[in-house]
């Protein structure tokens, strides 16, 4: 659900637009952000089965931490608490507060069953859409497009760099999600881990690149 994501951030800044594009984001991947490291400690595990699913071949053994409910509610309760005593903004702190759950609910419509509930025993939920890879990326795609059209539709650019720099931002996204999508599973959790951190720090160095100073974020 990487686009997807995305597009809920982009969505998100309609309701709050003295939210910075990058907070928001932060908000709706938080929880894909810490996994690497949380895999690397070994406190999560995921296998690699080739053709696990007909989208991917992760097998997500065990992210209780990252990617159970209450665990991304109290994860959202801490970030929208930083958010309020850093910027004093009490509703765009509830809106960052609830973007870091909104992760759960949009992973539960493509994972198989392996979202838990809390950590330790709890049932697992997933709709499986995964299994269904074309509409799989149908889904993805609309995500991103509805949340791409809410924020255009409200924004216009100060400069060429807030013109193209979106333009930029939106096909840097769709390109790592092509990559994952097209390219061979990773031969071991430890390429995983490499290609994971390269594409989580990419995403919010690029991102800081284009969304701070000019770009398109001044609302109409």
């Amino acid at each position: 659900m990487f686009l997807g994501h995305f597009g809920v951030g982009f969505g998100a800044k309609t309701l709050q637009p003295r939210v910075p594009l990058g907070t928001l984001f932060l908000a709706t991947q938080l929880a894909d952000l810490v996994w690497p490291t949380l895999l690397l400690l070994g406190i999560e595990r995921v296998r690699i089965v080739p053709h696990f699913t007909a989208s991917n071949a992760f097998d997500f053994v065990h992210y209780p931490f990252t990617h159970g409910l209450v665990s991304e509610v109290v994860a959202g309760l801490l970030l929208g608490l930083a958010y309020c005593l850093l910027r004093r903004n009490g509703r765009g702190a509830v809106l960052v507060g609830l973007l870091v759950p909104s992760h759960w609910l949009l992973d539960l419509v493509v994972h198989v069953p392996n979202l838990s509930l809390y950590p330790g025993p709890s049932p697992h939920f997933g709709f499986g859409l995964w299994n269904y890879a074309a509409i799989t990326q149908v889904v993805k795609f609309a995500l991103l497009g509805a949340g791409l059209w809410l924020y255009a539709r409200r924004t216009v650019a100060r400069n060429r760099v807030g013109r193209y720099g979106l333009l930029g931002l939106v096909a840097f996204l769709v390109l790592i999600h092509v990559g994952n999508t097209f390219s061979p599973p990773p031969a071991s959790v430890g390429a995983l881990l490499s290609y994971t951190a390269f594409t989580a720090s990419s995403k919010l160095t690029n991102a800081n690149i284009l969304l701070n100073g000019q770009f398109q974020d001044d609302f109409i």
